[in-house]
């Protein structure tokens, strides 16, 4: 593989506090400070004039339905999806058929990312044997079979006690723990935010306390035990601040937010759209005010997509029977752009920050840097150009996105790994 220049970009990598016009070089798979001359003439050369290069984007929180759904997605359409989005390292979840409970399936996955992959896909596991919520998975074996965290995401334990046993152990194995924050008995066949907007629509709601509840057991569980415990896509303006408050406390606990959390509310299911339709649920604008500002201030890590592809005949039936979720690698660059750099005057270095850095620490993953040394993972974009965004015609094998046929701002055009462009693709 030849060396890599890619010439007169502006480097935004928060890690390395850089942030200016310049150039980058990798050889080997692995960024290095400068090129010979000689050496920079058989490099394959990226012009990135007018172009923003940043560490490749990080996201800790995708579905890529591999092993027993692939009629949504594999992990080959997936990484594909993640590149196309400037996705470098991605961490899929384990509510697979069968769930990745045992070393077995942990196996499977990564010898199917050797295989298909273009992306680095880490796995997890689940906190539970089947996701029940009952017996603990053999974490010491997970841990031993590569991965990364531990999570019952879509089916969060209800225990208290299971919940204490599984961060004791995974503790012990140096492990966080991941949990989808839900208590079940306040939202059995709740559909959407519950709120004026479930009222007009004639819909079961949800209310922010049955996320805030679960938000407070694992900050008082995460005290009690110094386990780090990481809360996936926070919705709700109190769990916000429950989080302010223990984080001021030095309490081990982190936290996400997903791109639609921070763009969209309730009122967009005025339709009755199931590509609104989401666990959890599109909150209030002043729920939705309370991430970004939880982002601005810290309280909130990281940027997560919750990548979740549904097929098209799971999407289309009456609302209360479709399944949770939306797809969104593709756009969540242009998307977090649009509302956190355009709309709230955050920094580009930043914005960069949330997507990269930031939840590479969170789970202790090598990744978000473009320092000497480090693996030449690069996202370019091109954070002016516009461009309508078409799901049917994108890399993820499921097309069940609120943003298909909306206009974006900000495109990715060049995703490297380890040293090789891997977006565009010869295909594409």
């Amino acid at each position: 593989m030849p060396a890599l220049w890619i010439r007169n970009a502006r480097v935004v990598d928060p890690a390395s506090r850089r942030d200016g016009v310049g150039d980058l070089f990798a050889r080997d798979g692995r960024i290095v400070a400068s090129l010979p001359a000689a050496e920079r003439k058989r490099a394959r050369l990226v012009d990135a004039r007018g172009l923003v290069a940043t560490p490749g984007l990080v996201d800790i929180h995708v579905h890529f339905r591999e092993p027993g759904q692939t009629h949504k997605e594999t992990i080959a359409t997936g990484s594909r999806a993640a590149a196309a989005g400037g996705f470098t390292t991605v961490v899929c979840m384990p509510n697979t058929s069968p769930p990745a409970d045992n070393a077995g399936t942990i196996q499977y996955i990564l010898d199917a990312v050797r295989r298909d992959s273009l992306v680095k896909v880490l796995p997890t596991g689940c906190i539970t044997i089947g996701m029940k919520g009952e017996a603990l998975a053999p974490i010491g074996s997970l841990k031993r079979a590569g991965v990364v965290a531990i999570t019952d995401d879509g089916d969060c334990v209800q225990s208290n006690e299971v919940m204490r046993r599984a961060i004791e152990y995974a503790k012990m194995f140096d492990l966080p723990v991941m949990d989808h924050c839900q208590d079940r008995s306040m939202t059995e066949s709740a559909v959407m935010n519950e709120g004026v907007m479930s009222i007009r629509l004639g819909l079961r709601g949800w209310p922010n306390a049955a996320e805030d509840l679960i938000v407070s057991r694992n900050v008082i569980l995460s005290s009690y035990t110094e386990a780090h415990i990481h809360m996936q896509h926070v919705s709700s303006a109190l769990s916000v601040d429950i989080l302010r408050q223990a984080k001021a406390k030095g309490v081990r606990v982190t936290a996400e937010a997903s791109p639609h959390h921070i763009a969209l509310t309730d009122a967009s299911l005025s339709t009755y759209d199931t590509n609104f339709k989401m666990n959890p649920p599109l909150r209030t604008e002043d729920d939705r005010r309370a991430l970004i500002e939880g982002l601005k201030d810290g309280t909130l890590d990281c940027i997560a997509t919750d990548h979740a592809p549904h097929t098209d005949y799971e999407k289309d039936k009456e609302f209360d029977y479709a399944p949770n979720g939306i797809i969104g690698l593709e756009t969540a660059l242009p998307v977090v752009l649009g509302v956190l750099l355009r709309e709230n005057r955050f920094s580009l270095s930043r914005v960069v920050d949330l997507m990269t850095r930031r939840p590479a620490q969170v789970l202790g993953l090598a990744a978000g840097t473009l320092a000497a040394g480090a693996p030449a993972d690069v996202c370019i974009f091109d954070p002016k150009e516009a461009w309508t965004y078409d799901a049917r015609a994108g890399f993820s094998k499921s097309a069940n996105s609120p943003w298909s046929g909306c206009r974006l701002q900000g495109r990715v055009k060049t995703t490297i790994v380890d040293g090789r462009i891997v977006f565009p693709t010869p295909a594409s």
